[in-house]
């Protein structure tokens, strides 16, 4: 962004701040296509390896689990350095680069080392990201501006799947669509080569009324982190869901692919409604979506099958707004100097914590499935006192402001 830009009419530093949210959720739709393809043939391609379920297993999990502490490191070293850039831009060549080596992969435990490298990097280029979108969405709202990002980033989640698809239906083997995947992973780093160029000082599209500077993070943001915790730990993940769908048949197999692209397109219209939402009203937006949302459980577990597909609808919806109103609300409690740390904070926390309730859940529903719905509703249910008390600490007089 040219120097005088941060001097520029309101309007015309909103129109600014938008083209940037748009230019990185561009970044993110191309970035997503690319591993999300990936990801949805990461299993079977270990297997024609020679790989066991139980490594598939493991790699999956130690990639989560390791990224999600990649990230903590990550934002306290942007904050540290104010390296938001370098940092955004090595995690997402790692991110990408990885994806179409694969093709190249002769032996499972080099596709793995793959693998896991993919998650750090999406890992190392997250806080610094969010921190430099964060700077663009007060000016166009908080919520809005992270529910747009997340909608693009979610209709690559579905394009990248469909691309490898379509490479397996043409008669292509996994290593052809690896390769394949090449095209999104080029594309999303041209544009954030782009991105750097036209924008080299995201910060400032913040005003400078709002550059101030905070001792430690602010004890909202500590009552919010356990409000988190208790969302992520109670949401189960799709993979859950879609176990118990074949497993009682409750839908047909060929029906499972398709309740997983509903979800997707609920999750985009979500974070743009709900963020929308939480410009307006602040945490009770969270609030209210945490009290819909959570009834996904006895619906995808106790329920039919039009019950399914309202689950299914209801779950999107919690993930869009993970995805938009969580992260909005850290920009708006915490000072731009120390936000990627916060956000390191916000992903080691919410990762941590979904990591451990699925696996809760996982036993849980080898018991008894109303087990599981218990668990899920309850960890749901207890995180509201939590929003409502980080709310209440949260002085919001627009968009962008900080206490």
């Amino acid at each position: 962004m040219k120097a005088n830009d941060a001097l520029a009419p309101p309007a015309s530093l909103r129109r600014t701040a938008l083209r940037f949210v748009l230019l990185l959720g561009a970044v993110s739709l191309f970035a997503d296509a690319t591993y999300e393809g990936a990801r949805s043939i990461t299993g079977p391609f270990l297997a024609t390896l020679g790989a066991s379920a139980a490594v598939v297993g493991v790699v999956a999990g130690a990639g989560e689990l390791l990224g999600y502490g990649v990230r903590l490191l990550s934002g306290l070293l942007a904050d540290r350095l104010r390296r938001y850039w370098p940092l955004t831009l090595a995690g997402y060549t790692l991110n990408l680069i990885a994806v179409p080596l694969l093709a190249l992969a002769g032996r499972w435990d080099v596709a793995a080392l793959l693998i896991v490298a993919e998650r750090i990097g999406k890992a190392i280029r997250t806080p610094p990201r969010d921190a430099m979108l964060s700077h663009a969405t007060t000016q166009v709202g908080s919520g809005f501006g992270f529910g747009v990002h997340e909608a693009l980033d979610q209709i690559g989640a579905v394009v990248g799947p469909l691309l490898v698809a379509a490479v397996l239906g043409a008669g292509g083997t996994y290593r052809h669509a690896f390769a394949a995947l090449l095209l999104p992973a080029v594309v999303s780093l041209s544009l954030l080569l782009v991105a750097r160029r036209t924008y080299p000082e995201p910060s400032a599209l913040e005003p400078l009324s709002q550059r101030v500077s905070a001792a430690g993070l602010p004890q909202s943001l500590r009552w919010y982190l356990v409000g988190i915790g208790l969302v992520a730990a109670g949401y189960a993940d799709f993979s859950l869901l879609a176990y118990h769908f074949a497993r009682t048949q409750v839908v047909s197999a060929e029906a499972v692919p398709l309740l997983y692209a509903l979800a997707m397109a609920s999750d985009a219209g979500a974070a743009i409604l709900f963020g929308r939402w939480f410009d307006r009203v602040g945490l009770r937006a969270l609030v209210s979506a945490t009290l819909l949302a959570a009834g996904f459980a006895p619906l995808a577990f106790l329920g039919g099958s039009p019950a399914v597909v309202l689950a299914t609808v209801l779950w999107g919806v919690g993930i869009g707004v993970q995805e938009s109103i969580l992260r909005a609300a850290v920009a708006e409690m915490v000072s731009r100097d120390r936000r990627a740390s916060a956000y390191g904070i916000f992903n080691a926390v919410f990762g941590v914590c979904w990591f451990a309730g699925s696996a809760t859940m996982g036993i849980l529903y080898g018991l008894n499935p109303v087990l599981l719905v218990a668990f899920s509703l309850l960890a749901q249910l207890a995180a509201v006192p939590f929003f409502v008390a980080a709310g209440g600490r949260l002085s919001r007089t627009g968009p962008g402001h900080h206490p």
